[in-house]
C-alpha cells in the first residue's frame, strides 16, 4: 500500500496560480487511480479530479475545468493538480487519493493523503 504525501499549498491571490503535488511512497504508484479532494471550512470534502493508473484517462469537476488540470509522472511516482486563475472559493484543504477502482466518491478512496492548504487571497 502507498503513502501519500501533498505539497505545493499555500497564500496566492485571486488569479493567481498554485501546482501541488503528491508524491506516493513505494513502487505500486501506477497500481491506482489517483484523485483530488478538497475541503473547505464547514463543508464536506468535495472531489475535484481524477486520473487513470497510466494517465491516459483523466476527468475535472465542471465548476473547476477550465482552471485545473490533474495529471501524473509515474515513473516519478508523483500527482500533480494544476491550478490557475484561483478564487477566494477555491479556498480548502486539497487532498490528494489513491484507489484500485477510481471514481469520485471518497469512499472509493483507500489511501490519503494528509492534506495541504490552499488559501486565495482577495
Amino acid at each position: 500500500q502507498v503513502q501519500l504525501v501533498e505539497s505545493g499549498g499555500g497564500l496566492v491571490q485571486v488569479g493567481g496560480s498554485l501546482r501541488l503535488s503528491c508524491v506516493a511512497s513505494g513502487n505500486m504508484f501506477s497500481n491506482y487511480v489517483m484523485g483530488w479532494f478538497r475541503q473547505a471550512p464547514g463543508l464536506e470534502r468535495e472531489f475535484v479530479a481524477s486520473i487513470s493508473k497510466i494517465g491516459g484517462t483523466s476527468y475535472v469537476v465542471g465548476p473547476v475545468r477550465d482552471r485545473f488540470t490533474i495529471s501524473r509522472d509515474n515513473a516519478k511516482s508523483t500527482l500533480y493538480l494544476q491550478m490557475d486563475s484561483l478564487k477566494p472559493e477555491d479556498t480548502a484543504v486539497y487532498y490528494c487519493a489513491a484507489s484500485a477502482r477510481g471514481g469520485s466518491s471518497s469512499r472509493e478512496y483507500d489511501v490519503w493523503g494528509q492534506g495541504t492548504q490552499v488559501t486565495v487571497s482577495s
